[in-house]
């Protein structure tokens, strides 16, 4: 089977952020990328330049990513928004369903590693809890209700079910 000739940046990107969830960023290598995607690991090279500036292209992607899903969550399914407990419930949840397969908590932890990545994550951060602070009207609950749901999220592989994220937003609205 031949290698395929062109990947969109979008399915490497994805590849790497997995790549970094289930083994970790060192992990990462051109030849690792190459089984993986089917591209030449010159092709990577040529088009990244340092494996770690696609690492950090990578990186920088995901969070692209989630700005995207962020404002597409805070839109609604169907652009009618609920304010209060009802609308940061539901903005939460979609994003949750929006994230998907693209593994926030690995993404926050490479992230974190990376100085210049930090504000990155810390403007995204900020960014949500001001979508949930809309919904409650209250910036200290908002920052509340983020920290819980991203324990929950980070969490989630565990599959504890010890609270669940509506009773607290129920509390805090």
């Amino acid at each position: 089977m031949s290698r395929p000739r062109t990947l969109p940046d979008s399915d490497v990107f994805a590849v790497i952020l997995q790549r970094i969830a289930a083994e970790g960023e060192k992990s990462v290598a051109f030849s690792a990328i190459s089984r993986a995607t089917g591209l030449a690991g010159a092709s990577l090279v040529q088009r990244y330049g340092s494996l770690a500036q696609m690492v950090e292209a990578a990186l920088n992607w995901g969070w692209d990513e989630l700005d995207r899903m962020s404002v597409a969550a805070a839109g609604g399914a169907d652009g009618a928004e609920t304010l209060g407990p009802k609308g940061a419930q539901a903005f939460l949840k979609g994003l949750t369903d929006l994230v998907g397969a693209l593994p926030m908590g690995a993404l926050l932890a490479a992230s974190l590693r990376h100085p210049h990545l930090r504000p990155r994550a810390a403007a995204w951060k900020e960014r949500v809890e001001e979508l949930i602070a809309h919904h409650l009207r209250d910036h200290d609950a908002a920052a509340m209700v983020f920290a819980a749901w991203q324990g929950q999220v980070l969490w989630e592989g565990l599959e504890t079910k010890s609270f669940r994220l509506k009773d607290l937003v129920k509390k805090l609205g």
